[in-house]
């Protein structure tokens, strides 16, 4: 609470109920109005969530701006919220993000304009449900919830392939979670009737309940993030997802994997994470390595960043499963900078694809002669996707290489490799999309960005240079929250 407001239920339900308004507004007579409701709603809710960074103490480990209301007294389940050093700032990401998704789909989304923006809207306060949440129920309540806005999403304003992609993504993801809630169902029988997720951290259970557990919330978790050999549905979801869906789909959604192994897996199951460290260590780094391969070989720009965004996603469940404040520090730092670089990653594409209106690299070349302002800004994108020293993506990826170093020196090396990567196909892209002749009738025609597109990339460029340069406020939001964690895991039997 600050001065009486219950500021998580603000952050969640503004963006929903707002969302609702928008929808209210109907058909596309009635579009601009919609695009100014849900303006107005995302930039509030973003507002809102600012006192959740300014009025958060740093030193403490416990959560904080709790609340706590009976929901359904017979089974335990109540309406708890609360928020650390690992939820706080995903929160802060969501609510940055979505006034800029609304930006962007501005003048491109021509037809149904209020249902493509309340969709956005919608998911933002659901997201920032599944963030908050203190009670598993309300938790898995949420977390299922946010399926719908993006298949809709995927579904109605994709391309060519969008059904197959849309309920392909739903699939994976639905399947995965049910697991997930035959764990809780099991936590609430041996915790005497408690579905409260901070009672279940302090269970003492055997080991072969803990690796089946971990087992459950893994498949839930790994499809989401998505880790190999989980990931296929990501790169179809990516291609045939409009850019609003892509940006909310890399920057946001692949986060409630990392956020579930972090709240659920290591704190609930610590001798189980242990255990199975080796297993999730390897298979982040063939998503390190033979996903960057793999993103060297793709001839549309959107599939190569989709799988840019698997390879750098392995980098974040590498650094939890160190068990080093480096690599978890790393890999939390690493999540929110792949927030914003895959965001303008996708959002450069975007711009392209709304010009030109193709994915394929070969239909490019010679950008910087017609659009310079854009070359700028996709350059600087690029050298931070591929981990340049002084931007976002260097930051996580030298923390969790660092904390790697303490544990296994050739699990260093082999992250290390990312940068070579990395550099090479993100390079290789830019090379054949921005530079050289114009060989293409619909490049010659091309005009530099407007001033919205400026103004959205500019915003995006300021994160990555500021997190790159000064992650101080970043990193010190996480060290009370992570040393605790860490303490908890140490403590463990293994």
């Amino acid at each position: 609470m600050l001065f009486g407001l219950p500021l998580l239920s603000l952050v969640i339900w503004i963006p929903i109920a707002i969302g609702l308004l928008v929808l209210a507004t109907g058909d596309d007579r009635k579009a601009p109005v919609a695009r100014i409701i849900a303006m107005v709603g995302s930039v509030l809710g973003f507002l809102v969530a600012i006192p959740l960074y300014t009025q958060f103490d740093p030193a403490l480990s416990s959560m904080q701006f709790v609340e706590k209301h009976s929901w359904f007294e017979r089974f335990n389940v109540y309406y708890h919220l609360g928020i650390d050093g690992i939820s706080m700032p995903l929160i802060l990401l969501n609510c940055f993000t979505t006034p800029l998704v609304i930006m962007a789909g501005w003048e491109v989304i021509k037809e149904r304009v209020a249902q493509y923006m309340g969709a956005f809207l919608i998911m933002s306060g659901i997201v920032n449900g599944v963030f908050a949440s203190l009670d598993a129920i309300l938790f898995y309540t949420f977390w299922e919830a946010s399926l719908l806005p993006m298949f809709l999403i995927i579904g109605v304003w994709g391309g060519a392939n969008r059904v197959y992609a849309a309920i392909k993504f739903f699939l994976y993801t639905l399947l995965g979670s049910l697991l997930m809630l035959i764990a809780f169902i099991y936590l609430y029988q041996v915790s005497d009737g408690s579905f409260s997720i901070l009672d279940y951290h302090k269970l003492p259970l055997p080991i072969e309940p803990q690796i089946l557990i971990f087992i459950a919330f893994l498949l839930a978790f790994a499809v989401k993030v998505p880790m190999w050999p989980v990931h296929t549905w990501l790169p179809d979801a990516h291609v045939e997802a409009p850019t609003g869906g892509s940006v909310i789909l890399a920057a946001i959604l692949l986060k409630m994997g990392g956020y579930g192994f972090l709240r659920f897996s290591l704190p609930i199951v610590p001798d189980a994470s242990q255990y199975l460290s080796g297993m999730m260590i390897a298979l982040s780094l063939i998503a390190i390595v033979y996903i960057g391969l793999v993103a060297l070989m793709q001839v549309d720009m959107k599939k190569l960043i989709a799988y840019s965004s698997i390879a750098h996603m392995g980098f974040v469940t590498l650094g939890f499963f160190l068990f080093n404040a480096y690599g978890l520090e790393g890999a939390m730092v690493q999540m929110l900078s792949h927030g914003f670089i895959s965001a303008a990653m996708f959002l450069c594409i975007g711009v392209l694809y709304d010009r030109v209106h193709s994915r394929q690299i070969a239909d490019y070349g010679g950008v910087a002669n017609k659009m310079p302002v854009f070359a700028a800004f996709f350059m600087l994108f690029a050298m931070a996707n591929a981990g340049l020293p002084g931007t976002s993506g260097f930051v996580g990826e030298f923390m969790v290489i660092m904390g790697a170093v303490k544990v296994n020196f050739w699990y260093a090396f082999l992250a290390a490799t990312t940068l070579i990567f990395g550099a090479a196909y993100t390079l290789w892209l830019y090379k054949r999309v921005i530079f050289g002749e114009v060989a293409n009738p619909a490049v010659e025609g091309l005009k530099d960005v407007s001033k919205r597109e400026f103004a959205i990339l500019a915003i995006l460029a300021i994160a990555v240079l500021w997190i790159g340069v000064y992650p101080f406020p970043l990193t010190e939001v996480m060290h009370a929250t992570v040393d605790e964690l860490l303490a908890h895991v140490a403590q463990s039997k293994l």
